[in-house]
């Protein structure tokens, strides 16, 4: 009784990692513009979340750089045309831009960076968007974020 009590009690604490590898995920962008994803889902069981954002491409970030920014869909278009303002310098994301919940760096080829969100931030059925903020790049470069379950 005691033996199975134990191996119970391991068996548990093996499967903690795995449970931790949900609050996190990887995007994908290549010199064709494109994300390898078009929606992600957040456990609501997360305090945080990381987006890895990983460049596939070869071209430099001067050609053809990717950066994953998260805002609330109704602050795409704002959040999008305050960064082209703001400059390559500044990752095309205005300095402390409230409206920008998470966000990467602007990476090249080869490279990768990870934005981090805090859950806390996100509500249930709000619509959430994120976007590459590179001039031109979220025609193509968006999806869409949400809360699960």
């Amino acid at each position: 009784m005691m033996r199975k009590l134990i191996a119970i009690a391991l068996l548990g604490l093996l499967s903690t990692p795995l449970m931790a590898a949900e609050c996190a995920t990887t995007v994908e962008a290549n010199d064709a513009m494109q994300y390898n994803t078009k929606t992600i889902t957040v456990p609501k069981t997360c305090k945080s979340f990381k987006v890895t954002l990983k460049h596939t491409g070869k071209l430099p970030a001067t050609a053809m750089g990717h950066n994953w920014v998260l805002s609330h869909a109704s602050d795409e278009a704002g959040v999008i045309s305050d960064g082209m303002k703001a400059g390559a310098g500044s990752s095309y994301e205005k300095p402390g831009d409230a409206r920008i919940i998470a966000h990467t760096k602007l990476i090249g080829g080869g490279e990768s960076d990870v934005a981090t969100i805090d859950v806390a931030k996100l509500k249930a059925g709000e619509q959430y968007a994120f976007f590459c903020t590179f001039p031109g790049h979220a025609a193509l470069m968006k999806g869409t974020l949400s809360l699960g379950q």
